[in-house]
């Protein structure tokens, strides 16, 4: 059995219930032996064992990140947050001489950010 045995140990529960046994070839586990139910629990039971083990690694290794001064997530998009910065791309903008594709490659942000920080006077 695969690591999944939840799923199968549940749907091995609603089975059952109604009178009807579960049997696994390759494994060679049959549900209606009491050896086969002892079998099919010890499966479920490790694969919720490692399951739990997986959370608890992955939780430390990002408390371990976190204190490093990493963060998870998406990186923060460039924003023109700088007054000098805004006013620098409302410069470009007005000059008629630069095209957005220019102006938005100085401060290295996207249209959408540029349009958002300067007002349009073309």
């Amino acid at each position: 059995m695969r690591n999944d045995c939840p799923p199968r140990r549940a749907g091995g529960y609603a089975l059952h219930e109604r009178g009807i046994g579960f049997g696994s070839l390759p494994e060679q586990i049959d549900t209606t032996t009491s050896g086969g139910k002892l079998i099919f629990h010890v499966f479920g039971a490790l694969a919720e064992f490692e399951r739990d083990i997986i959370r608890d690694r992955t939780q430390a290794g990002l408390a371990a990140a976190r204190a490093r001064g990493r963060r998870g997530g998406h990186p923060r998009a460039a924003t023109l947050s700088d007054a000098k910065k805004v006013a620098m791309a409302q410069r470009l903008y007005e000059d008629k001489g630069n095209s957005i594709a220019d102006i938005c490659r100085t401060p290295r942000v996207s249209r959408s950010t540029l349009y958002r920080y300067i007002t349009p006077k073309r």
